[in-house]
């Protein structure tokens, strides 16, 4: 009579033995009925689509209140996240996902929006506070502060200005103007240039040649600033409600803006658009609720600008195609409203940040046909 096998082991869980030539440890899922970790031993294996440390990752615990802006730095190595605490937090986008800087009390008041500089390791802020501020990331001090505007300053764009290598940076306030400044850790106290729009202005970004200003306003319009000849050129309508935030496309041919009215719009700002009006695609998908946030959008860069994301007041992210405008994702884990959205320079990655004080790295599929 031939023995008894060993008896199974305590804890019900199910084991099944890995096969040979079985896919890599961190593209495997342990599902078991056991706490104990060495029971684990059903595993689901998923397809990975980037070089984070899992597929999901929560970036908490930095910030007291909600977050206004997050956006990856140009190498894609490093988050910057802004809040209305009055701090800036630093993150490391891959293992181990660091918080390996909090500059606190750079502003008097919540911090609106950030950019990463395209040409030194400083970091730009603005905020509520009317000041705009240039910080050194390798000190980790302000080296730089702005009386730059007389409202709130609601947004900030960068651009490599022409063969000299300036960095330029615009503001867009409730005091009705947008203005340029010289970038950098030095630089005069006086701003470039000063553009009166008459109403305040919610959302600034530059063109890809650094020639023309786009400046979404409380008059429902976003207009057009000829950044060399100092006026305005035209206005691109279609909006019902305040443009939200701008944001160029890679190969700067589109400007996507999300408004108030749940509307997101992607405008066609070529030299010679085909339509009339520069609506290339309406977008619906991520409603804006009524608590007036400036919901920040993004484009992805991985695919050079296949798909556009969006958060909303339902706690989730919008992502579309925008060939066909279609929602390929409506991605949960936030508890209040979405209030950022920045993909990854390299990777399909995206990740938001939420009146929730934290933010969400997550991985989505490639493009198809990439």
């Amino acid at each position: 009579m031939s023995k008894r096998g060993a008896s199974p082991p305590p804890g019900g869980a199910i084991i099944k033995r890995a096969r040979s030539g079985s896919p890599s440890p961190n593209t495997q899922i342990a599902i078991s009925s056991s706490n104990n970790e060495r029971e684990q031993g059903l595993i689901r294996t998923i397809k990975r689509t980037s070089s984070l440390e899992a597929p999901i990752i929560s970036l908490s615990g930095s910030h007291s209140s909600e977050i206004m802006s997050c956006r990856f730095d140009p190498t894609g190595q490093n988050i910057a996240a802004c809040s209305a605490d009055r701090s800036v937090s630093l993150w490391r986008t891959y293992s181990p996902n660091t918080n390996y800087g909090l500059i606190a009390n750079l502003h008097k008041a919540p911090i609106l929006d950030l950019q990463w500089s395209l040409a030194s390791q400083v970091l730009y802020t603005v905020s509520a506070d009317q000041t705009l501020s240039v910080t050194d990331l390798t000190t980790g001090q302000r080296v730089r502060k702005l009386h730059a505007h007389r409202g709130i300053i609601n947004s900030l764009d960068r651009t490599l200005a022409g063969g000299a290598g300036v960095e330029l940076v615009v503001t867009g306030a409730d005091d009705g103007t947008v203005r340029v400044w010289e970038g950098g850790d030095e630089g005069p106290k006086n701003p470039v240039s000063v553009f009166e729009l008459g109403c305040p202005v919610t959302s600034v970004c530059w063109s890809a040649d650094g020639a023309s200003i786009y400046a979404g306003a409380l008059d429902n319009e976003i207009h057009v600033i000829d950044f060399r000849k100092n006026q305005e050129v035209y206005t691109l309508m279609g909006h019902t409600d305040t443009p939200t935030s701008l944001a160029l496309s890679p190969n700067g041919h589109y400007l996507l803006s999300p408004s108030f009215s749940s509307q997101t719009i992607i405008h066609d700002v070529r030299p010679f658009s085909p339509s009339p009006n520069r609506i290339h695609r309406v977008l619906m998908g991520a409603p804006a609720g009524f608590e007036s946030t400036l919901l920040r959008g993004a484009w992805s860069k991985d695919d050079d600008g296949r798909r556009v994301g969006v958060g909303g007041a339902d706690r989730t992210v919008c992502i579309w195609e925008v060939e066909s405008g279609k929602v390929l994702y409506k991605l949960p884990g936030h508890k209040g409203t979405v209030t950022a959205v920045d993909f990854h320079p390299k990777e399909p990655i995206v990740v938001t940040g939420s009146k929730d004080a934290t933010m969400l790295l997550g991985e989505i599929e490639p493009t198809i046909g990439m």
